[in-house]
């Protein structure tokens, strides 16, 4: 027995061993991640030695003759980086907008947080994500496909996580992310900045490339392509293809909050997303919360349903201290134009609540998310807005026309059985 618990004791301390020096981790990467698992940290002088690929330096002149040329491709992964550690490559800054709508933030004030920055009401800030493709083999080892997005969440609250995120279809692990985390004591939402996106390298981006806001609106899909001389996915390896991308987000403090979610009508459980089929019925409910210290006037609920959800006329309802059990709203323009709901005080809050079927209008074969957004303005100034999503399945009609044969094949193949199985009976009883 003392010799278990002797042999488990050893093993526990050299698991503790492992997971702190593992990989040459670094522990100062606070919320970095890729789809490896979980790559190694590289120094320079570790690349330069051949680590992910050969060099002059480790394999002399003939370098380009090694099995190891020109290695594999691999981002941000260098522990003593231009920037640091290349693994926390998402930070952020204050900055001020100039006259070209672009963002001053080289002060020595504003330095570049990496993991977390405290925000201020109205403050404009800078994001910027780091690319690099650390195999020091150039345009011999180019990384193909490689796209950059942000996700920026529109939901309120005390703290907001941020992700950049970098991908490319040859580099191995072959996505990789990174966040920055914006604070505060009160809830705050942040909003992009459109048109704020910038691409800058040594080659097409030197000074500054504008580019698309797919980076952000488009990052469940990756975002969009960069590169070197073209935006065209292609990065060659080594320090002097390096680029950045960086956003403008702004932070507002919220007077009132907002909130969209959704379930399966006869449900009793709000959710954030659901699944469905064509022809269902869902819910939808928008609250609103008055979370300041003043009355506020004239609040308006409106809602944006996308293709393939279509409102059930008149199933609008209201609820709120004056109609505690739900009131039926007599117009429906909460799609349209909205619905006024009233004015309220600190803390009072209302739910408007209504009905759509899904439908198939412009379904795609295979995964469709429909997303719902929610809007609460409160006076015709501000204005907060939540989403809740409705994933449906389609099924190509080829699909089920396979299925509807398989079956009718099956049934028939168990009748033919079943058939044969009687007369093999019916023989051996007249035997």
């Amino acid at each position: 027995m003392k010799k278990y618990i002797k042999i488990k004791y050893i093993l526990f301390t050299i698991a503790i061993i492992a997971i702190l020096s593992y990989g040459r981790f670094s522990l100062t990467a606070w919320a970095w991640g890729d789809n490896g698992g979980g790559r190694p940290s590289y120094t320079k002088e570790e690349i330069n030695k051949g680590a992910i690929g050969a060099t002059e330096i480790s394999d002399g002149e003939n370098y380009k003759e090694s099995d190891n040329y020109p290695g594999i491709i691999v981002f941000n992964s260098i522990s003593d980086s231009a920037i640091g550690n290349e693994k926390n490559f998402v930070g952020t800054r204050e900055c001020t907008i100039q006259a070209n709508g672009r963002c001053n933030a080289a002060t020595k004030e504003t330095i570049w947080n990496a993991n977390e920055i405290t925000v201020k009401d109205g403050q404009t800030y800078i994001i910027r994500a780091y690319i690099h493709n650390n195999n020091p083999n150039g345009e011999d080892a180019v990384a193909e496909n490689t796209m950059v997005s942000f996700i920026v969440p529109t939901d309120s609250a005390k703290e907001i996580e941020v992700n950049g995120i970098i991908s490319s279809s040859n580099a191995t692990p072959s996505k990789y992310w990174d966040d920055v985390v914006f604070k505060s004591e009160r809830l705050f939402h942040l909003e992009y900045v459109y048109g704020s996106a910038l691409f800058t390298n040594n080659g097409i981006g030197k000074g500054g490339l504008s580019i698309g806001d797919e980076v952000v609106t488009n990052a469940a899909n990756g975002g969009m392509l960069i590169g070197y001389d073209k935006l065209d996915g292609r990065i060659p390896g080594c320090y002097q293809y390096d680029s950045f991308v960086t956003i403008q987000v702004k932070a507002v403090f919220d007077d009132f909050m907002a909130k969209t979610q959704v379930r399966h009508a006869g449900d009793k459980e709000w959710q954030d997303t659901i699944t469905a089929n064509v022809g269902d019925k869902v819910e939808f409910q928008i609250e609103y919360q008055n979370i300041s210290d003043e009355w506020q006037n004239n609040v308006v609920i409106r809602n944006i349903l996308p293709p393939n959800l279509s409102y059930i006329s008149g199933s609008t309802k209201i609820k709120n201290s004056s109609h505690p059990n739900g009131a039926t709203v007599n117009e429906d323009h909460i799609i349209d134009d909205g619905i006024q709901v009233g004015d309220y005080g600190p803390d009072a809050n209302v739910y408007v609540i209504f009905t759509a079927e899904v439908v198939d209008d412009s379904l795609a074969n295979g995964q469709n998310t429909l997303i719902n957004w929610g809007r609460a303005s409160v006076n015709g100034e501000k204005l907060l807005k939540d989403d809740a999503k409705v994933i449906v399945q389609k099924r190509p009609k080829d699909f089920i026309t396979k299925i509807i044969l398989l079956s009718a094949g099956i049934l028939i193949c168990l009748f033919c059985l079943m058939l044969l199985i009687y007369k093999i009976i019916k023989f051996n009883r007249r035997k």
